[in-house]
């Protein structure tokens, strides 16, 4: 068993209590089925949320997945100029059987094309993403 790092991002359109737990709670499953993962295989996770984004912790809506056991940090992501608007970043540590090239990234709604360089990457149609 080894311990891997994956990455997640997804885009909120507005800053509601509603749409942070819809979208992280998105990519939290999202990156759980992409990987094979249960809640029990994870160590850790961080999350990042830029300073427009006010309306509720990312962090809660993975505990209403299960995740109440696991560590979970909120953090503020940095004030880029230019940088993209409403993201929830995260970084979860692992353990999985899964090689390093095996990882699946998820990165959803605009939140896509901050890493067009990885594969596998995943943009859901929304028709009210701007």
């Amino acid at each position: 068993m080894s311990v891997r790092a994956i990455r997640g991002a997804t885009q909120l359109v507005e800053d509601t209590r509603e749409q942070m737990l819809e979208r992280v709670t998105e990519m939290v499953t999202e990156v759980m089925s992409a990987n094979g993962l249960d809640v029990d295989d994870f160590i850790s996770v961080i999350f990042t949320a830029t300073s427009d984004l006010v309306a509720e912790f990312p962090a809660y809506a993975a505990r209403r997945l299960g995740f109440g056991e696991i560590p979970l940090l909120c953090a503020r992501e940095l004030e880029i100029d230019g940088s993209m608007p409403r993201v929830v970043r995260m970084m979860a540590h692992v353990e999985t059987r899964r090689a390093r090239s095996e990882i699946t990234h998820v990165y959803l709604h605009g939140a896509a094309a901050l890493r067009s360089d990885l594969t596998r990457v995943r943009s859901l149609p929304d028709e009210s993403d701007g």
